[in-house]
């Protein structure tokens, strides 16, 4: 029997908030091997080349197979694992950043449905789109910064095989962008949710069923995670006071924003700026 082989490199933390790759590598799975059940803290793409396996999230089960790839999203349950008899060969790349879940939005990936099946040429491509990332892997400013533009193209390659070009785009997913766009351009005027809802032209319910679907997460939760990344942004790479990064990220009270960041991040501002300046 052949033995189980895995290989991964995993970046250090990266002040590339846009886009930036978590881990990266490939592994072929023994008899059964299994992660799960569990979370992950970022996007997941994994890429079947060879045997099957199964993937269980949302109380479904998925069998898959080589030119499959599947989609895990961030802190949603899930559970994979190989067959006992044809054991899956997968490569895979995951990924954080702002621009993570606008683009995971643009390709056949869906909540409902978290996999493509790719015919053997697009697989191949997948494949090798990865397999980029993998070649280039470090953790010098260079490293990252290719391994960042390699995985924009290997994403773009998945939206440009979707069918979202052919189709009108749903509109919960305009929703989702359009108030996206206005929480990039607004976040440190001290905007509300009500304000944002408003700026859509939907109600505050509607926006909030529409983030929920397409994000996993409140249009509340997502302000104010893109504040708090901001503000350790600019934690690590300025000399900003906090109240000045405070007020610089939308927050008019310093001890909201210092008990916001604690929640998120697990320790103080001040602490944050010690361990990363």
């Amino acid at each position: 029997m052949n033995k189980s082989f895995k290989t991964i490199f995993i970046a250090k933390e990266t002040d590339m908030v846009s886009l930036y790759v978590n881990n990266v590598g490939f592994q072929k799975c023994e008899p059964g091997h299994t992660w799960g059940c569990g979370v992950r803290d970022h996007f997941l793409i994994h890429h079947i080349v060879k045997g099957v396996g199964y993937y269980e999230t949302n109380g479904n089960v998925y069998t898959l197979k080589a030119g499959d790839s599947f989609l895990v999203y961030p802190y949603v349950e899930i559970k994979y694992y190989a067959d006992m008899n044809d054991p899956w060969e997968y490569y895979w790349v995951g990924f954080s950043g702002a621009d993570a879940a606008n683009l995971m939005l643009s390709t056949d990936f869906s909540r409902e449905l978290p996999l493509i099946h790719h015919p053997s040429d697009e697989s191949s491509k997948v494949k090798r789109r990865i397999l980029d990332i993998y070649e280039i892997r470090g953790n010098s400013l260079a490293a990252q910064t290719e391994m960042t533009g390699k995985l924009y193209t290997a994403l773009a390659f998945f939206i440009k095989i979707s069918g979202h070009k052919e189709k009108c785009e749903n509109s919960y997913q305009s929703y989702v962008k359009a108030a996206r766009n206005y929480i990039a351009t607004n976040y440190s005027y001290g905007i509300s949710v009500d304000e944002i809802a408003d700026y859509v032209g939907i109600s505050r319910s509607h926006l909030f069923r529409a983030f929920k679907t397409y994000t996993g997460e409140s249009p509340k939760e997502y302000l104010s995670n893109y504040r708090i990344n901001t503000a350790c942004t600019l934690l690590r790479e300025t000399n900003l006071s906090i109240t000045a990064i405070s007020k610089s990220v939308g927050f008019e009270n310093n001890l909201y924003f210092s008990k916001a960041f604690r929640k998120i991040k697990g320790m103080s501002p001040s602490q944050y700026a010690k361990e990363h300046r």
